[in-house]
């Protein structure tokens, strides 16, 4: 028996929304209830489920398609059998050469098992992230465990790897697209690859209950009298597009969401329907901005990592909630540039990696920390959580935006074992690999814009950390030293603190503490 898969009442006053996903293919097996389609309006979001156990034997309505309340989108066969989904396409026995809607089967034809690839588990308290790249393509062939799509977190950008060695056959996901742990992001079927493939999205089979609107026309020129589905307009509207420059297959020259997908990946790979100036896509939310035109000087417009996302939220959440204050000092580093310049060649041939400021600066921070244990607490509520442990962040900047890996126990390292972590940590962050654990926790962080050429900043906390060292530029300047004016290579510390749980008194006496152990080195062997 065939059922037909409607659109069902999504609201009062919501009479059509836009095809987003699919989750079944034509051949897959469906459970009664199970989700089958996603559909788009300009409030919700709803899954459409099965309304029946058995095979879904047709799709009326291709992703990107506007569909009323009641349309007819697919069927499922309720006799049928998940081996044999070619029912719809016999039913054009002379039909040469459009057997191809029939690709969506075509990886069982060469013997090919078809697998899933969702998003794996990404870390403790990780629940969703965004399809940031794909590495392959549809029709593309692969090994096993080669990576196939990055999917960007808060923390880290992780590479999914294919789970067998196999062929790209679809592409759930696209890139920008926000998906949660265990979503479906593509297909691949296992073996050779099928024989026409990526075709199969532009060709849909035959439905039950054909919608005319569904069957993509070739491109033609907008018609801008009909108005802009909610969907459409909203996609449009984000990405300051010209509705009359977008190529159409809708019905009556309509524009449907496919057809502005298309448009902007045809753009961000600079196809020739790209404006002169072609830029890549932004998938963040407009919210409630006001409309900006875009300059004719020529713009580019990138979408916002979630990483990067994620950093403007947090600094923005430590400013709104701690009563964030900045004391400053300044350290004379003449000993501890004396100490590596005597000892730098015999560190390294000894532990294999150079002798640097930060593993000193660690273990001064540390000394300091278990003089003033607010500095390494947290508030939790109306509690103060005092750590007996010191893990300390280290901030790297990297292309994607700033990262803080963490020293775990690193008051029970070495200045070797230090200094090898952070080296690592830093080839690992430009590289993208840092793990979720890597990236967790800390008491206490450290940043060093000096590197960068800094001269002065007042950095911000980390939360739920309650102080930030900051470390800059080492300069040359003349100072007072016994009386006498001399040239020093100086450097200004910031300390930005909770003055919730940190008092002035404490974060003064923790800068000189660590200056004090920067200026004399060897304080830091006898722990004063």
């Amino acid at each position: 028996m065939t059922i037909e898969i409607k659109v069902p009442d999504m609201g009062e006053s919501v009479s059509e929304g836009t095809v987003a996903r699919w989750y079944k293919a034509v051949g897959e097996a469906v459970t009664a209830d199970e989700p089958l389609v996603e559909i788009e309006t300009d409030k919700v979001t709803v899954e459409v489920p099965a309304p029946s156990t058995g095979v879904l034997t047709a799709i009326g309505a291709d992703e990107g398609v506007d569909v009323e309340v009641g349309t007819v989108i697919g069927a499922i066969d309720e006799n049928a059998t998940a081996a044999a989904p070619a029912a719809p396409a016999e039913e054009k026995p002379a039909a040469a050469e459009p057997a191809a809607p029939a690709a969506p089967a075509a990886p069982a034809a060469t013997g090919g098992e078809t697998m899933d690839v969702t998003v794996p588990e990404l870390g403790e308290s990780v629940t969703e992230g965004t399809v940031g790249r794909w590495l392959k393509q549809v029709g593309e062939s692969f090994a096993a465990d080669e990576p196939l799509v990055e999917i960007e977190t808060d923390k880290v950008t992780a590479e999914l790897p294919a789970p067998s060695a196999g062929t790209l056959v679809e592409i759930v996901a696209d890139e920008g697209v926000d998906v949660e742990v265990g979503a479906i992001v593509g297909r691949i079927t296992t073996g050779d690859a099928p024989a026409a493939a990526a075709p199969a999205a532009d060709t849909p089979p035959a439905p039950v209950a054909p919608v005319p609107a569904e069957t993509p026309a070739p491109a033609a020129s907008a018609n801008t009298e009909h108005p802009l589905s909610p969907a459409v307009q909203k996609l449009v509207d984000e990405n300051g597009l010209d509705p009359a420059n977008i190529p159409v297959t809708g019905r009556d020259g309509r524009i449907t969401k496919g057809d502005v997908m298309r448009y902007l990946d045809t753009r961000a790979s600079g196809g020739s329907t790209a404006p002169a100036a072609a830029a890549p896509a932004v998938f963040v939310s407009a919210g409630d901005l006001p409309e900006r035109a875009e300059d004719p000087r020529g713009e580019e417009r990138v979408r916002m990592t979630k990483l990067r996302q994620t950093v403007a939220t947090r600094l923005k959440q430590a400013q709104n909630n701690a009563a964030m204050l900045t004391t400053f000092n300044e350290v004379d580093m003449q000993g501890v540039m004396d100490l590596r310049a005597r000892y730098r060649d015999d560190f390294e041939k000894k532990h294999g990696v150079k002798l640097g400021f930060m593993s000193i600066f660690v273990k001064a921070a540390i000394n300091a920390l278990k003089e003033l244990p607010s500095v390494n607490a947290e508030i939790h509520g109306d509690e103060i959580v005092y750590r007996n442990y010191y893990d300390i962040g280290i901030a790297v900047g990297g292309e994607q935006g700033l990262v803080v890996p963490v020293l775990r126990d690193a008051d029970k390292q070495s200045f070797a074992g230090i200094e090898g972590q952070i080296a690592e940590y830093g080839q690992r962050a430009r590289d993208g690999k840092l793990t979720m654990k890597e990236l967790t926790g800390g008491t206490f962080t450290i940043t060093n814009g000096g590197i960068f050429g800094s001269m002065l900043s007042t950095p911000i906390l980390n939360p739920p950390q309650s102080g930030i060292l900051g470390m800059h530029n080492i300069v040359k300047r003349p100072v007072v030293v016994d009386d006498e004016i001399v040239i020093r290579p100086m450097m200004y510390l910031a300390l930005s603190y909770d003055h919730r749980i940190i008092d002035g008194r404490e974060a003064v006496t923790f800068l000189v503490r660590i200056k004090q152990a920067i200026e004399d080195p060897e304080r830091l062997l006898i722990e004063v």
